[in-house]
């Protein structure tokens, strides 16, 4: 809890004045304003959280948090629950899409266990495992309050290492059977959408596979009330 209210603390706002100094120098560019679309927000913001105009990126990390789901046991996914475990290894082999990607763009990796219901043997796979997995959110809170502080300072500690092993921007992914259902509830308990609108059919669920995990969101979010929805 500690560290986490530090780092809450420590997070500055943009840096206003480079930002602008950014977006004069993208618009006064010779090219049509806007021509580059969502790269120049890009990189206007990377400007205003780092207060430098000029920035380079050479050391680059994609951090991947690997856990399992417990509402898989609802039957929301066509995959097994050890898929995430046998992923999780893969990611180590570069034979995933991710690590394709991560090659290509000279990108390392970094594989975390934070609650993956599988024990390993690979020292490539950084062991922060909270629990075998989550509880099913259909039957109550998939975790308690103590283990999502517990895995939020735990994604800090990732980035604070890497940082000091000099890289310099990140990409974030995770891996876990069923975490298109738990991500649903948590969009759908954020912004008060239905169920039926943020729901999508994950990895190739038939119509009825797909209307039995959009009942199994909205019973989830039944149980649970979240503060502010229900």
């Amino acid at each position: 809890m500690n560290l986490l209210m530090k780092t809450l603390n420590n997070i500055e706002e943009l840096d206003k004045k480079t930002m602008d100094q950014a977006w004069n120098y993208i618009d006064n560019l010779s090219k049509p304003i806007g021509s580059l679309g969502i790269l120049e927000d890009i990189a206007a913001r990377i400007a205003g959280i780092t207060g430098k105009l000029q920035n380079k990126m050479n050391k680059k990390n994609i951090i991947i948090m690997c856990a399992d789901n417990g509402v898989v046991d609802e039957g929301v996914s066509t995959n097994p629950k050890e898929t995430t475990a046998i992923v999780t290894n893969n990611f180590t082999r570069k034979i995933t899409g991710v690590c394709v990607l991560s090659e290509f763009t000279n990108t390392d990796l970094t594989i975390v266990d934070i609650g993956v219901d599988a024990d390993f043997d690979n020292p490539m796979i950084i062991n922060k495992k909270i629990s075998y997995g989550t509880q099913n959110i259909v039957k109550g809170p998939a975790m308690t309050r103590e283990q999502a502080i517990i895995a939020i300072e735990t994604g800090i500690e990732i980035i604070d290492n890497l940082v000091k092993d000099g890289y310099d921007i990140f990409g974030t992914g995770e891996m876990g059977i069923g975490n298109t259902t738990t991500s649903a509830a948590v969009l759908s308990a954020l912004s008060g959408l239905d169920a039926g609108i943020v729901v999508g059919k994950g990895s190739g669920l038939t119509n009825e596979q797909f209307e039995h995990k959009k009942n199994v969101v909205k019973r989830a979010l039944e149980v649970n009330k979240p503060i502010g929805r229900m």
